[in-house]
């Protein structure tokens, strides 16, 4: 019993990394192909070398991902999750991350079912990997919208500059998309690329709008429609913008700095629990073992971590101050 559960872990587990290694080997080819545009074909050259079993197996993931994805494309939910992903930067669909998340919840659930024989534990762990992955989307959504605040002032800066130079906005976009780092590369890439498509400079600069999802953006974004309909000193207006932005971006910094010990103390408290648990766990195995076997422990499981959840939204709340 024991050479199966080890046996079907490690299939799972290799799977797993398939993934990530398809994953890993797009990232590398994207970034060989930009190499490759100033290199003059230095690397040109693939990676041959690279097992083709591997390879075979990791498109082969992906198409089962996609042709399972089709069939959740439909749903309100999944096209819902499609700006959420693109907000997060990943190159998947919306369907696509539904397929990935059940994939990793069951894959947590089974392998945590075969090592401890217990239904409702393996359900648990899988809910939370399902959890922890749509917080991990909600992280790079948070990170990535930070990220494109703190380039936004320089990104109107070089806008500013380059219209007293001469350049139209849509030439300013594309130098903010070649010279800038991601995030605010890639979305005005993208925007560029929607307008040549044939996407009005009004509905490309929304759609951005609603993927950045950034009140300072906003405001970037009614000052050159604006200007557009009526006329005016862009430059002027970006530069100004700009220093309100600066002044922003100081004063939700010391915001943070105040609110440092809040934001702490629910990380604490709701992390607390949890490593206490570990530790007991390894000091002394049974002492925690009527939590798991008698109802009215696992009861009290369930409803510790539903008041550890609301706790910490309500003290994250609470220190959550817009700025």
């Amino acid at each position: 019993m024991t050479i199966a559960i080890a046996v079907v872990c490690g299939v799972l587990v290799f799977l797993m990394f398939v993934f990530f290694i398809e994953y890993t080997r797009r990232s590398r080819s994207a970034l060989r192909q930009r190499m490759r545009h100033y290199a003059d074909g230095m690397y040109a050259a693939e990676t041959s070398s690279e097992p083709q079993r591997q390879k075979k197996m990791g498109e082969k993931a992906m198409d089962f991902v996609k042709r399972t994805a089709k069939y959740l494309a439909k749903i309100k939910q999944a096209e819902t999750l499609d700006l959420k992903i693109q907000q997060a930067g990943l190159p998947i669909l919306g369907s696509e991350f539904l397929v990935i998340a059940a994939f990793g919840g069951l894959l947590a659930g089974v392998v945590v079912f075969l090592l401890t024989m217990k239904p409702f534990v393996a359900v648990i762990v899988a809910i939370v990997a399902v959890v922890g992955e749509w917080v991990y989307i909600l992280y790079r959504i948070d990170k990535r919208r930070k990220d494109f605040v703190n380039q936004l002032s320089d990104c109107l800066t070089t806008v500013a500059n380059a219209l007293r130079a001469g350049f139209s906005f849509l030439q300013a976009m594309e130098l903010i998309s070649n010279e800038m780092e991601p995030p605010i590369s890639e979305e005005f890439a993208r925007t560029i690329r929607d307008m040549k498509l044939g996407a009005r400079m009004e509905n490309a600069l929304e759609s951005m709008d609603v993927r950045v999802g950034c009140p300072d953006f906003s405001l970037v974004v009614t000052a050159v429609l604006i200007q557009h309909q009526v006329g005016g000193n862009l430059a002027q207006i970006l530069d100004t913008i700009s220093s309100t932005i600066n002044e922003r971006i100081r004063m939700r910094r010391e915001v943070m700095a105040l609110t440092a010990q809040g934001r702490a103390s629910g990380w604490v408290l709701a992390l607390l629990p949890v490593v206490l648990a570990l530790i007991l766990s390894v000091l002394n195995p049974t002492y925690l073992m009527p939590l798991w076997e008698e109802q009215i422990g696992r009861v009290a499981i369930v409803a510790a971590i539903i008041l550890e959840i609301i706790g910490f939204f309500v003290i994250k709340r609470i220190v959550d101050i817009e700025v």
